[in-house]
């Protein structure tokens, strides 16, 4: 008789594969094309660069000001759940709170992690932008006598998309909430995303690869790491 599934597997699958099956065709086109290069130009002039390089909104209130609000909202939830140890008040949002701040630290984490590695250029330092770069695909071989490069996935839109972990908890209580919060999360990754795109910092692709790992990494450290469950009592969901 096969083993029946675990309910964490099962979650996860649910959640897994839709979001594999709308990424992967154009994961695969964007690896094994210049469309990139050539949405790229939608933000970049050959006489002016950049649209987004000198935008006070650009690179200071969604680059700058976004990365330290992401810090706050992390730290927050960090401060709520060792406040929960001590305030019988905030004991049943403790587990929430340090599943939201591991959600977030370990999605930023992961994508600056893979950056050392992948070794992909920011379009920047491509010749096609001004740079003096070639443009190196995805999955080609890179040659030796380029610089190492740290440009992908994309750290800042995974931080915005990191927020979909919002989904996650609200999960056992509200599917309403939870929509919303997938809703937060994909509008802030995509905020992110299309400034750094605008500054020349990312190719649309890292930033699909990051919405990727946005949902993956909260939602197996849902399935997985929590076993489901943020809180103690369960309740019925809304719609």
């Amino acid at each position: 008789m096969a083993k029946a599934t675990s309910p964490r597997t099962q979650v996860w699958t649910r959640h897994a594969v839709p979001a594999l099956i709308v990424f992967i065709a154009p994961a695969i086109l964007f690896a094994f094309s210049k469309l990139d290069l050539a949405l790229a130009h939608i933000f970049f002039s050959p006489h002016d660069g950049w649209i987004g390089a000198n935008s006070w909104f650009v690179n200071e209130l969604i680059h700058t000001g976004g990365r330290w609000a992401v810090r706050i909202v992390a730290a927050l939830a960090l401060l709520v759940w060792l406040a929960s140890f001590f305030l019988a008040a905030l004991r049943s949002v403790g587990r929430p709170a340090v599943y939201f701040f591991s959600a977030l630290a370990l999605t930023v984490g992961i994508v600056g992690l893979l950056k050392t590695f992948t070794n992909v250029d920011c379009p920047w330092d491509l010749i096609a932008f001004g740079g003096d770069r070639p443009y190196v695909g995805l999955f080609s071989t890179r040659p030796d006598d380029l610089p190492h490069a740290r440009c992908f996935p994309a750290a800042h839109a995974s931080s915005g998309y990191a927020f979909m972990a919002l989904y996650f908890l609200a999960y056992e209580r509200s599917q309403t909430w939870a929509r919303m919060g997938l809703a937060v999360g994909l509008i802030l990754g995509l905020v992110f995303g299309i400034a750094q795109q605008s500054r020349g910092a990312h190719l649309i692709s890292h930033d699909l690869w990051s919405a990727l790992l946005g949902w993956l990494i909260p939602l197996t450290l849902y399935a997985f790491g929590f076993n489901c469950r943020l809180y103690d009592r369960q309740h019925d969901r809304s719609t």
